[in-house]
């Protein structure tokens, strides 16, 4: 990352039999031997996270120190853990993992492109975690494994549990990023995610810095080396629609956007795998194999066959593979500069546009909108469908203020003439429980329409309540699914619904004070 500091964590401090870098068969062999997992049928393993099936967003910190104390956005997303705090679990979990019998380490890379990449360095104590991590991150060379400095090591420790009075901290679990010490501390949780996007958290303070974008996103590459990139929040279709047998993938969640172009943050793939089928996921139902890691995902138990359907121990099942389990990619995972770029929402008032062209204005709103539905079942006490909202389309993970990644975004797409589309693949003809979710087909048609470049340039309609516009024409696409107003039987009905959904944007929007009157002009018409 050309950056000067380095990690203050080494293996010498931890005094410890740490297998380093292990082989995949070798890290198997110790997972099973261990009793953290089982072999299942594809030839992964599966493991399960016990009562932390799920991020935990209320036990992430950041030390706030002379480092940080003026560039973090503080606040309910990034919670201020003090120095002598942070010491204190420091050394809680280093004398942990020191009485440990065996750790392990893995060394890699975050960051596909060689000038922007981070060293980092994964220490945990179960060889199940380290042999995700050795999936999620970027796997060195033997040259560059021998060369390899970590400038930021996260520590990982489960069994490790911290005592909220004693160690200022919400609950038994935490997840504390400091960036002076260049170290993350893990512990009181099993949830293998976590050291993905504590990583992930750790890119989106560094790359700004150097004028590099990150980006929670996909992206692929077509045959004439066109960069597309999907914004989404879960359930918007965003690895469905990334995942296109015509064009490349470059990675499906972390990416970063510098000079030079786009480039994956990872090494691998993090899936969910709720309801997943070889008929409408090949691609990632095939990844999974030896070397892969299931997590919480219900077996058979006599033929260890994976029951994707089965959500008994949570919704949030999730597969781990390296991207080389895909045939389709991108090799080194970098490309050039986004031609096209997509926002993706799950709209279940069935009032926004299937498909809007975006001014820059706009699409700087709706980036630091970041808007999709809540579905009615997915969280306990959510009776209807709400509107939910997440700065950059990755709040969570954010450690600037959302005002700078929406900035560094309309300069890019000034500097390199890329074309925005807002594209929902939510309801129509009606809300939720009265219209119907759009036909994939019909999306698909629309991506294809945005990529190729068919809707450059063709007559729009502006939208009364949203101040969108929307393309007159679309191929193989019914004229009169692109109106929403025209596919709802009560047009009353859909005016009062809209102008709901548009005052929910301009409530959530008022936090947003930095934002020029031209971003802010660029919401829903106000009424």
């Amino acid at each position: 990352m050309n950056m000067t500091a380095k990690s203050t964590v080494t293996q010498e401090h931890l005094n410890n039999n740490i297998h380093t870098n292990l082989s995949v068969p070798l890290l198997v062999e110790k997972i099973l031997s261990n009793d953290e997992g089982v072999l299942t049928a594809t030839g992964s393993v599966r493991a399960t996270t016990g009562k932390y099936t799920g991020r935990s967003p209320k036990d992430r910190f950041i030390v706030r120190d002379n480092v940080t104390e003026n560039i973090v956005d503080w606040g309910s997303v990034n919670q201020p853990l003090e120095e002598a705090s942070f010491e204190k679990l420091y050394n809680k979990v280093m004398t942990h993992l020191k009485e440990n019998n065996e750790l392990f380490s893995f060394k890699g890379f975050a960051g596909a492109d060689p000038k922007y990449r981070l060293p980092v360095e994964v220490v945990n104590e179960y060889a199940w975690h380290n042999l995700f991590a050795r999936q999620l991150f970027i796997t060195p060379t033997e040259e560059e494994l021998k060369n390899h400095q970590s400038e930021f090591t996260v520590l990982s420790a489960p069994n490790c549990k911290a005592d909220p009075v004693e160690d200022g901290t919400n609950s038994e679990t935490f997840i504390v990023i400091s960036f002076k010490k260049r170290v993350v501390l893990i512990g009181g949780t099993e949830y293998a995610g976590e050291i993905k996007k504590s990583i992930f958290s750790v890119m989106n303070y560094l790359l700004p810095q150097q004028n590099v974008l990150s980006m929670h996103c996909s992206a692929n590459v077509g045959e004439e080396g066109d960069v597309s990139l999907f914004f989404g929040l879960s359930g918007t279709g965003k690895t469905t629609l990334s995942a296109d047998p015509y064009r490349k993938l470059i990675g499906d969640d972390e990416h970063g956007w510098s000079p030079n172009g786009v480039f994956n943050i990872e090494g691998g793939c993090y899936a969910k795998c709720v309801d997943l089928s070889q008929e409408k996921e090949p691609q990632i139902y095939g990844a999974i194999r030896f070397g892969s890691v299931l997590e919480n995902v219900v077996l058979d138990e006599d033929t260890r066959e994976p029951n994707y359907a089965d959500t008994s121990l949570t919704e949030n099942t999730r597969a781990a593979y390296p991207l080389e389990n895909i045939d389709n990619i991108v090799v080194p995972s970098v490309a050039g500069h986004p031609n096209t770029i997509i926002f993706l929402t799950a709209d279940a008032s069935g009032t926004l546009p299937p498909i809007s062209k975006l001014t820059k204005e706009q699409a700087m709103y709706h980036f630091l909108s970041g808007y999709t539905s809540k579905l009615a079942g997915t969280e306990r006490g959510i009776t209807e469908p709400e509107a939910t909202f997440s700065a950059c389309f990755g709040s969570p993970f954010l450690p600037l203020s959302p005002d700078k990644y929406a900035q560094m975004l309309g300069e890019k797409i000034d500097q390199f003439n890329s074309n925005v589309f807002l594209v929902n693949t939510g309801w129509t003809g009606g809300p939720y429980g009265v219209g119907n979710r759009m036909k994939l087909s019909y999306t698909r048609a629309m991506i294809h329409a945005a990529l190729e470049g068919e809707l450059n340039t063709i007559e729009t309609v502006q939208d009364d309540i949203f101040g969108l516009n929307i393309p007159a024409h679309v191929p193989g696409v019914p004229d009169e699914v692109l109106v929403p107003r025209n596919t709802w039987e009560d047009k009353e009905a859909y005016d009062k619904t809209a102008q709901n959904l548009a005052n929910e944007f301009h409530k959530n929007f008022e936090k947003f004070t930095h934002a020029s009157d031209d971003i802010k002009n660029a919401g829903p018409i106000f009424k």
